[in-house]
């Protein structure tokens, strides 16, 4: 599974209008599965997220993780994640996981990271969803399960 984890002052997500999640300070977290991830991916890129110490401490160095702070997640599926733009100028989406196989995968992530004991909130899996966020920091790290990068 593929993330772009940015940390946040605040963050939602509407659909059609209405704030289907929001969170004040935490990770926005966009996730992406690719085809022949399994539930492993999800619950380790839970593990990963989690446990980012990229929160300033006391003497402002990058040292606590979401749950130290008191933070929270945003998860917003993104299949677009898995584009591959080396070809052409039209992105491939060749390498996403099809939607019967991500929505689950999405869905485990999220319930991985409540089990860890985060509040997490969510977007809706394949809606035409708007991302509102203020980065702080600005902090965006890129996350690969499969540690393609």
């Amino acid at each position: 599974m593929r993330a772009v984890v940015q940390r946040v002052s605040r963050a939602s997500v509407t659909v059609d209008g209405a704030v289907v999640g929001q969170i004040e300070r935490g990770l926005l977290v966009l996730v992406g599965a690719a085809e022949g991830d399994a539930v492993a991916d999800a619950d380790a890129l839970a593990r990963k997220v989690a446990g980012l110490r990229v929160f300033p401490d006391a003497d402002g160095k990058m040292n606590l993780d979401v749950q130290q702070v008191g933070g929270a997640v945003l998860a917003v599926s993104q299949f677009t994640l898995l584009g591959d733009c080396r070809k052409g100028r039209r992105p491939s989406f060749v390498g996403a996981a099809r939607p019967e196989v991500a929505s689950p995968l999405f869905d485990r992530y999220v319930e991985a990271t409540r089990a860890l004991g985060l509040r997490c909130e969510t977007g809706i899996f394949q809606a035409d969803m708007k991302v509102e966020l203020l980065n702080d920091g600005p902090v965006t790290l890129l996350i690969d399960t499969g540690k393609l990068f």
